[in-house]
This record gives C-alpha cells, sequence and structure tokens, in this order.
C-alpha cells in the first residue's frame, strides 16, 4: 500500500531531503524519461525502450532485484503464493512479464513439461530469460518464451490457459494498456482458470511518476475488470507478506474452480525463502523485505 503522491512537488522535495544520496538516480531516470519520450510516443514502445536501458547494465535490476539474494526471494515468495493458492503441475500457465523468468524459473519446474509459456514486451530481458533456462539446466521442461507487441495476445489459441500471471505489469501501465488485456484475456483462460495480477495500490489520487510507476485505487481495476464481465477481488493475504504491492484475481467460473482459486486463504501466509533443488550451490536465499524506493521492473 501506497499512502503517498509520489509524483507530487512536496513528497518529492520531502524524500530528496530524507535521502539524498538518492537523487542523482532520480536525476538519471528523468534526464532519460524527457529522451525516450521524444521517439517513443506509445507506452508499450516506450517502457520497452526503458527495458532495454535497465536490463543493459542489469537484468537482475531491470526486474526489479538489486541482488541475485531479492531476485531469488521475490521469486520463491510469487511462486509459493500460486502453490497455496490452487497451482497444479498439469496446469498450462501463461506469465506475462515474464522477465529474465525470477519466478519463472520455479513455475518451469514445477510445472508439467511444456506447460509453461512467457510473454514480455522487451526481447532484451527474454535472451537473459534464456540465460537463466542455461543456468538453471530447464531446457528440457520445454517452456515456452514469445515476445510480444502489446496485451492483445493475437499469437495465442482460444482458452489455452489455466493460470495466467502477472508480476508488477500492472505497476508500469497506463489504464488503457490495463483495460486492453482486460478486453482479450478472457479468450485465452479456461473456464474454471484465473488470472492473477498484481499492482502497486493508493487510497489517494491515482498517479504516475515518469511514466514509469503508475499508483491505482483496488476499486478502479476491480471495476474496470467488471466493464468487460469479469469477476475480480483483492487478495488481502498477499498484502501480509514483504512485497509493496498488491494483488487483485480474476475468476473464470466452470466446472474446475477450486476453493483455492475462488478465494483467498485466510490463515497467515509463510513464506519459503529457503534455497530449492535448483539454487546454485554456494548462493543463499533469504526472506528479504523489497526497499520502498525500489521500482519493480516487468
Amino acid at each position: 500500500m501506497h499512502r503517498h503522491n509520489r509524483a507530487s512537488v512536496v513528497h518529492q522535495l520531502r524524500y530528496a531531503l530524507g535521502h539524498p544520496g538518492r537523487v542523482p538516480r532520480h536525476l538519471r531516470r528523468l534526464a532519460r524519461d524527457l529522451w525516450l519520450r521524444v521517439g517513443n510516443r506509445d507506452h508499450v514502445a516506450y517502457y520497452r525502450a526503458v527495458m532495454r536501458s535497465d536490463t543493459a547494465r542489469s537484468p537482475h535490476a531491470a526486474v526489479g532485484s538489486r541482488s541475485y539474494r531479492r531476485w531469488v526471494a521475490l521469486g520463491k515468495m510469487q511462486f509459493d503464493y500460486l502453490v497455496r493458492h490452487g497451482l497444479r503441475p498439469e496446469h498450462r500457465m501463461l506469465e506475462i512479464g515474464c522477465g529474465n523468468l525470477r519466478a519463472g524459473r520455479l513455475f518451469i519446474g514445477y510445472l508439467d513439461p511444456g506447460n509453461y509459456y512467457g510473454v514480455d514486451i522487451s526481447p532484451d530481458i527474454l535472451i537473459a530469460a534464456q540465460e537463466t533456462l542455461v543456468s538453471y539446466d530447464l531446457r528440457d521442461r520445454f517452456p515456452h518464451l514469445l515476445p510480444v507487441r502489446d496485451l492483445r495476445f493475437t499469437a495465442l489459441p482460444d482458452q489455452a490457459f489455466d493460470v495466467v500471471h502477472a508480476h508488477s505489469v500492472f505497476s508500469h501501465s497506463p489504464l488503457h494498456v490495463i483495460d486492453e488485456c482486460f478486453q482479450n484475456v478472457g479468450r485465452i483462460v479456461r473456464p474454471g482458470g484465473w488470472f492473477d495480477f498484481t499492482f502497486d495500490r493508493t487510497e489517494g489520487r491515482e498517479h504516475h511518476v515518469l511514466r514509469e510507476d503508475f499508483y491505482y485505487r483496488a476499486e478502479t481495476l476491480i471495476d474496470l475488470a467488471a466493464a468487460h464481465g469479469l469477476r475480480a477481488a483483492l487478495m488481502d493475504d498477499w498484502e501480509r507478506l514483504p512485497h509493496r504491492q498488491s494483488k487483485i484475481r480474476i475468476t473464470f467460473p466452470g466446472p474446475e474452480t477450486s476453493d483455492a482459486a475462488a478465494a483467498p486463504d485466510r490463515e497467515k501466509d509463510h513464506v519459503r525463502l529457503e534455497a530449492g533443488p535448483q539454487e546454485h550451490a554456494g548462493h543463499e536465499a533469504g526472506r528479504e523485505v523489497p526497499d520502498p524506493a525500489e521500482g519493480s521492473r516487468i
């Protein structure tokens, strides 16, 4: 939950005074934003250019993780949550904004071979995703990694997926991009399936910072989904985890809908962030609270 309007001049001045060491980084982002706006009027093209710039410096940082330890921890958090809330090995899953497989590497190892599909608007981060497949010896799981131009899913068949997952995608998307996704996602999900997505939640004025970080009220996204005939609900238990984004689940009623998929678990979540069988030897995966100043990436 974000309680302040980060776009306001007052907030930015207070933040600068309280964190002077972060001012140069923000000024670099501001200069990049002004430069990229000139050649990229379309938001998806603009953010693709942002990802190209970020991935060139660090693929882990490009998806919002400033260290390998944090990359592992946040990926494990996403994976554990979905498994507790209905994901099964036989499900076919689509991950929107799969990045360099921060969570995708765990989904690939858990799902039956061939059942993971990852899409991203950034060809650069998908090259990094291929390197992750090699590093974690996941090539024989036959994952599918696809670059996309937008969120219309035109190359994907009808009712192809049981689960669609988008972590830290709508936190970087204006409302018309989210609307495009809602308009089209119902076509590719099977009856009984669901669509989980995170977003930066505010209870105040909705706003954005540098067209990279967008803040919405939960009601806005739930009502937008309803306008497309989609049933959406806030996943309250996700907010007890060490992550500042919120999560909404859209369910598609059908005979396969399970209790775990239809409603959040009201029991207190327990997140296991210890190294799994696919972790590199010598690396430690630990529970780490994300830096509030650190913006996530697609």
